[in-house]
């Protein structure tokens, strides 16, 4: 499996691009901002977009998506419960000091069981609210890796304090539903460095397995 992670925009969104090395289908994951340098590694690894994905609606992840739809005409996939947030990207620029991009809206609604494939290539999507109320996550079983946008991040969790966000439900969906993963599972954030389930079950401050 082909996985570039690449850091976009102001706040270095972790921007995944997941390819299948034998029919060269891809799934982005996150396409916050620069995409031109998305679409460089796309057609360095001569890849198609099957699908977009965003794991909630925040500036810095839905940035880019319109951008990338009008360039390869993959659907964007996203949960409904974030069609809010989606709808005030204009206030959320206006916290950044920057322009608003366009709203992609939802081609395919993310729910939860839903599996998005890219050739070979299987994620599950997880809904894990608590950042935003529709935040989502995708587990690849074949590769034991979990792409946890920004729920659960190295040391740390998502903040709950900006609109939707909920402490109590973050926590539920962490232990619910991500420290029920293997322990040996890779996890990439939303922002920073990887991490493994086991590692924020045994030491994460916020919330411990």
């Amino acid at each position: 499996m082909i996985h570039e992670i690449l850091p976009v925009g102001m706040l270095g969104c972790n921007c995944s691009v997941i390819g299948d090395e034998t029919t060269r289908e891809a799934i982005v994951i996150d396409p916050g901002d620069d995409i031109s340098e998305i679409v460089d590694i796309l057609n360095r690894h001569q890849l198609t977009v099957k699908q977009i994905v965003i794991t909630h609606a925040h500036i810095d992840h839905i940035g880019g998506a319109h951008k990338l739809r009008a360039l390869t005409g993959a659907p964007v996939l996203m949960h409904a419960d974030d069609s809010a947030l989606a709808d005030r990207l204009d206030i959320q620029a206006s916290w950044l000091g920057m322009e608003t991009p366009e709203n992609p809206g939802i081609d395919t609604p993310a729910r939860e069981g839903d599996t998005v494939r890219a050739g070979g290539i299987e994620a599950q999507i997880l809904h894990t609210p608590g950042h935003t109320p529709g935040s989502i996550s995708l587990f690849i079983p074949a590769e034991q890796k979990l792409i946890a946008g920004d729920t659960l991040f190295r040391g740390s969790i998502g903040r709950t304090d900006l609109p939707g966000g909920d402490p109590q439900m973050i926590a539920k969906s962490i232990k619910g539903k991500l420290y029920a993963l293997p322990d040996e599972t890779v996890v990439i954030p939303g922002h920073g460095d990887p991490t493994t389930i086991g590692r924020e079950k045994r030491s994460n401050p916020f919330v411990r397995g």
